[in-house]
């Protein structure tokens, strides 16, 4: 079959025909055909720092997908041929303290599709059927391609209570864009979106934003300003991993305010923790999905109305990945889709 694979520990990625995976007994086989473009795959494509350190070739990329399940394990039960799935991208042992609880999101073991093992950007994927998540409704092949980052980004933002507060998202990126649709859809009084971006930014007011503040000309004091904000804002959602950005967010929060950390700095950087202390703010860090009541919560909010298409940005035959990869690296657009028929 062919897949995108990172053949050499050099920059690059390559399209090269691989073997088709074997399916094991409890495994589902999968015909992709959809699959998005994570920042992580730009790490692995451009051999960074972080992906020396963490990725073994070679090795098929690509953990955001939708397929068709073509066959599956002699131990499968309730997911059949036709299904139309997405799959969750880590896979845990089952037999930690956290699995043993039903609480797999926090497995120390887990393994990451694309990451840890060879992923979704073949022409075929085998999971474990307890990463399957059949789409039991429609829904738009692209929209399910993205099920993973929409996880991430559903699980950052529902982490508190939202209705009738002012939220605060650094960083307009596919995720912090589709956090923000799920912030108003979820009824928050106001949402203000933050980047230095304007074509990101233009993204935000699309998709219902209340404010799309360019940072590299104003503050979000400015912002809180122009929204008439007193205290300032209930709830924080950080998604640049960037430190002015998570500075800014806690001088700007109300007392007792509640910030979900999903941006992933690149090093190590200073808080004002006598901010954090004597404002009574909490800090949660987010990582990934809750198995699987992030995606009960995906499905139920597709099934309520929320439009996520304007977030997507760039379609691409998966022979022009290339093209289809410098446009997810340019930083101004949303999700980059790969079509695995075209």
């Amino acid at each position: 079959m062919k897949a995108l694979v990172k053949e050499k520990a050099e920059p690059g990625l390559w399209l090269v025909d691989v073997p088709e995976p074997a399916v094991g007994p409890g495994d589902v086989l999968i015909k992709v055909l959809r699959t998005g473009i994570c920042g992580t795959d730009l790490h692995i494509r451009a051999w960074d720092g972080w992906a020396r350190q963490t990725i073994r070739t070679p090795l098929v990329l690509g953990h955001e997908f939708v397929g068709e399940v073509v066959g599956t394990g002699r131990d499968v039960a309730d997911i059949g041929a036709g299904d139309r799935v997405s799959g969750e991208g880590h896979l845990v042992c089952g037999k930690c303290r956290n699995c043993l609880a039903g609480r797999r999101h926090l497995c120390r073991a887990t393994v990451g599709l694309g990451v840890g093992r060879d992923g979704a950007f073949a022409e075929y994927v085998v999971l474990p059927a307890a990463n399957v998540w059949v789409h039991r409704v429609p829904v738009d092949l692209d929209v399910a391609a993205i099920f993973d980052p929409f996880g991430n980004a559903v699980h950052t933002a529902l982490s508190f209570p939202l209705v009738g507060e002012d939220v605060l998202i650094t960083g307009a990126g596919p995720i912090g864009l589709m956090a923000a649709a799920v912030a108003r859809h979820a009824g928050a009084r106001n949402v203000v979106v933050t980047d230095v971006s304007e074509e990101r930014l233009e993204l935000a007011r699309k998709i219902g934003a209340s404010l799309a503040l360019n940072v590299s000309g104003a503050t979000i004091a400015d912002g809180q300003r122009t929204l008439g904000l007193r205290e300032g804002f209930d709830i924080g959602l950080e998604m640049s991993g960037r430190p002015e950005a998570m500075r800014d967010m806690i001088a700007n929060m109300t007392h007792g305010g509640r910030i979900a950390m999903l941006g992933l700095p690149a090093e190590e950087f200073a808080v004002d923790w006598a901010r954090i202390v004597t404002s009574m703010i909490t800090v949660k860090g987010i990582y990934g999905r809750e198995m699987f009541e992030t995606w009960y919560a995906m499905s139920v909010l597709l099934e309520g109305g929320l439009d996520l298409t304007p977030v997507i940005t760039g379609r691409y035959a998966v022979a022009d990945h290339e093209a289809a990869f410098a446009d997810a690296a340019s930083g101004r657009g949303g999700k980059v889709i790969l079509d695995w028929t075209a």
